[in-house]
């Protein structure tokens, strides 16, 4: 098993959320988080004053997924997140001992 973390857009959540739907993934996490990369921020204007916004609006999408769909999640996350402007993201993998599932006592494949 994998724990995909994936940085997006905002604006990308919905069309990450159908792609891994499609896969038949029931289940990701979702927060708000900050940050910069090569973007570096941007400028916004205040009452006719610019301030420098150093870090920037994102989401960060994380989901456990079994070894057999990881490629697949990857592209699907890649194909919905893609605009293709600096910005888009990043995508990170990291792998998961174990699952359980705490109502069941599920454990491994079974519980994601």
């Amino acid at each position: 098993m994998k724990l995909l973390k994936c940085i997006v857009r905002p604006s990308a959540l919905d069309k990450v959320k159908e792609a891994l739907g499609k896969l038949g993934m029931v289940g990701m996490t979702v927060s708000e988080v900050k940050g910069f990369g090569r973007q570096k921020g941007h400028t916004e204007v205040y009452r006719g004053a610019e301030y420098q916004i150093d870090f920037t609006p994102k989401l960060k999408i994380e989901v456990v997924v079994s070894e057999a769909l990881l490629e697949r999640a990857i592209g699907a996350v890649k194909e919905a997140a893609y605009s293709g402007a600096i910005g888009d993201g990043k995508i990170f993998v990291l792998p998961v001992l174990e699952v359980v599932r705490i109502r069941t006592g599920e454990t491994g494949d079974a519980a994601i």
